[in-house]
Formats: structure tokens, sequence, C-alpha cells
């Protein structure tokens, strides 16, 4: 199974929006959503998609999982190659790092947004629809 997610803030910080996609490896959609989150920056609405995304799997009783997502910090600070020098970012990463443990097996992948529409889209309906 897939985790695609993505975060957004139009201003950073600034409204901001968080999304997942859970897809089959056949590509069928299990679940997938986008909300406003407030005032964040971008890499703190970054980390709300993984943890609304991993929240969803462990629901779901997902025990394998890749985590696809466009943010190349996230993915190297959930991989451990990068230090994680703020600390709401550090306390969100240990958040998901709990959940992943939950899960089970979590590889982590990034790519480039183009590789990453549907959940990008919900991002930005999100802050389109955000009052």
């Amino acid at each position: 199974m897939r985790l695609f997610t993505d975060g957004g803030a139009r201003g950073n910080p600034g409204p901001a929006a968080a999304a997942f996609v859970l897809e089959l490896e056949d590509g069928t959609v299990l679940d997938a959503r986008g909300d406003a989150i407030g005032i964040q920056t971008n890499n703190v609405a970054e980390y709300i998609a993984l943890l609304n995304g991993l929240r969803r799997a462990t629901e779901l009783g997902v025990t394998e999982i890749e985590v696809v997502s466009d943010s190349e910090l996230m993915v190297k600070q959930m991989r451990g190659e990068y230090k994680i020098k703020n600390a709401a970012l550090r306390e969100l990463s240990i958040e998901a790092a709990r959940l992943a443990r939950a899960v089970g097996s979590v590889r982590y992948t990034a790519v480039r947004r183009e590789h990453n529409v549907l959940a990008d889209r919900l991002v930005n309906d999100a802050l389109d629809a955000a009052p």
C-alpha cells in the first residue's frame, strides 16, 4: 500500500492545508482527504499530512506502507538522514515515528510534485474552500 502526503501553506506561515491519499498497489484509492489546518508553515503542514495518513492507515489495519511525499525535507528527516532542529517539527516527527511503529513496516520515498498529483490537488482544494 502507498500513502501519498502533501502539505502546503499560502505564505510561510500562512493559511495551510494537509492531504493524504491511501492507495493500493493497483492504484485503487481507499481514502483521500484534504483539510485546512489554520495558519501554519509549509513544513508543519507536510508533517500533519503524514500524521493524518498514518492514523488512517492504522485505523484500516495496514501493516506495511510506502509513504510517498514531495517534501524531501520530511522524507530525509523521517529516514534519519537530516537532523530535526525545529522544535515543532521534532515533536511532529516523534508522533509520526510512533504511528509508523504502530503500522509496522514503513518506507519513505521522495518524489517530484508531478508524481503526487492527487494529494497536491486536495491541498489546494482545501485551501480554496477555507474561509
